[in-house]
């Protein structure tokens, strides 16, 4: 038998795992800094919850990995933490608002298999539920730039309101029931190009002349302000408009102008508001690696209430990885601070071990007995940056020989010395 991984999905080996934790625990950072709290919830989901109507809609749908458990219940597993965390405020509907909530963990996806498109991929997410006001968005975007900068990336994000595409189809005379389609035709328009689009709304019985005026203003261009004011002029009294020049001027207070695309329409069919997609500069993953939005009616759904507001956005993990993995010469393949080599002193030198783990240094040793040279070889293969050697010469001092493998440099020192250095050295 040959053995292979299913298509789409990919093992992550140590030196893979512990940049991918990096990222993780910075965006950890990022997300409490501006007051999220962590949630998790289960893999595996009801199928009628993740199939709902008032979730991601027919096009997630088709995605959906779906089976049933042995009393014959049909089970999905979620595509996103979105659906899984609108139910959990469903099924606790006594939390305190705002709800500010960070989840990170697997979703899954039988999609098709591409470069930077996986299977099973991870997410993390945050949402802010309770809020309808623009500050909320204003502050998912200003955090986006703020985890981006402290993974030390570059990045462009650009923001658009569902609300204001609703308000423009309704100003070039699109019914109603024809918009969602038109929505997600829209939103091939810069993967699939413009004739693509055009051949949709065809298909979907919307005539040349009002295609020519969907058209005109999804190639509004100019600065946010400009373009503001040119929509201003075509749409009177555009609720999506409004919302657009209030999250402007919240970002602006804050000193962030991200890019303002009046063709972003993101595919899902649960956004009721602003949408945003970020994108890095200087990269060969050109995929979106955080996206999200304002879906103001799902939980409500859920709940059999109204509105609900919620808004949020989900960072791709495994993008970010890709990203920044291409742009290392060299990766950290262990967290191993120092390595002992233990010469005919296994005991005491597993002693001293426990000693300087209880004191908080990630410490590995040698249980092979393979002797001086090929332990440094090993260690100098995983880089670890410190080795300490333990003969019977070191023991009758009390002391121990550290060696710098940067360096090369070596000392005899005592063990609360050790301590203190490698400490200090983290």
């Amino acid at each position: 038998m040959e053995l292979q991984i299913p298509k789409g999905t990919r093992d992550t080996s140590p030196e893979e795992k512990i940049l991918k934790d990096k990222i993780v625990n910075t965006l950890k950072e990022a997300f409490e800094l501006y007051g999220y709290a962590p949630l998790d919830t289960p893999i595996l989901e009801r199928f009628d919850v993740l199939s709902s109507k008032y979730a991601g809609g027919a096009e997630i749908l088709k995605e959906t990995f779906k089976l049933k458990d042995q009393g014959n219940r049909e089970l999905g597993l979620r595509y996103d933490l979105t659906v899984p965390m609108c139910r959990y405020i469903a099924m606790n509907p006594t939390i305190k608002m705002p709800f500010k909530r960070y989840q990170i963990g697997e979703v899954f996806r039988d999609g098709p298999v591409a470069t930077a498109r996986y299977r099973q991929f991870t997410q993390c997410d945050i949402d802010v539920v309770g809020s309808s006001s623009m500050a909320a968005d204003a502050e998912i975007i200003a955090l986006i730039y703020a985890a981006f900068r402290k993974l030390g990336t570059e990045v462009i994000i650009r923001f658009n309101s569902r609300r204001l595409l609703n308000d423009s189809l309704d100003y070039c005379g699109i019914e109603k029931s024809k918009q969602e389609a038109a929505i997600l035709s829209i939103d091939k328009l810069e993967k699939l190009g413009l004739n693509v689009v055009k051949n949709e709304l065809k298909e979907q019985g919307i005539d040349d002349s009002k295609i020519s005026k969907i058209l005109d203003i999804l190639n509004i261009q100019g600065t946010n302000e400009g373009k503001i004011s040119q929509l201003k002029k075509i749409l009177k009294d555009s609720q999506g408009l409004a919302e657009i020049g209030q999250l402007t001027a919240y970002l602006k207070n804050l000193g962030f102008e991200p890019e303002f695309d009046v063709s972003l329409a993101r595919g899902l069919a649960y956004y009721t508001g602003t949408v945003i997609e970020t994108f890095l500069k200087s990269s060969s993953v050109k995929s979106a690696v955080c996206a999200g939005g304002r879906y103001d009616n799902m939980i409500g759904a859920f709940l059999g209430k109204g509105a609900y507001p919620a808004v949020g956005v989900s960072f791709g993990v495994d993008r970010i990885y890709d990203a920044i993995a291409e742009k290392q010469e060299k990766r950290q393949k262990t967290n191993t601070h120092v390595y002992i080599i233990p010469i005919k002193t296994l005991n005491e030198s597993m002693q001293i071990a426990q000693q300087l783990r209880d004191a908080g240094i990630n410490t590995d040793i040698d249980s092979m007995d393979k002797g001086p040279s090929k332990n440094l070889e090993y260690a100098n293969s995983l880089g670890i940056p410190y080795v300490v050697f333990i003969g019977r010469k070191e023991m009758e001092e009390n002391k121990v020989k550290l060696r710098d493998m940067k360096s090369g440099k070596e000392e005899m020192i005592n063990i609360m010395e050790i301590i203190k250095k490698l400490s200090s050295s983290k």
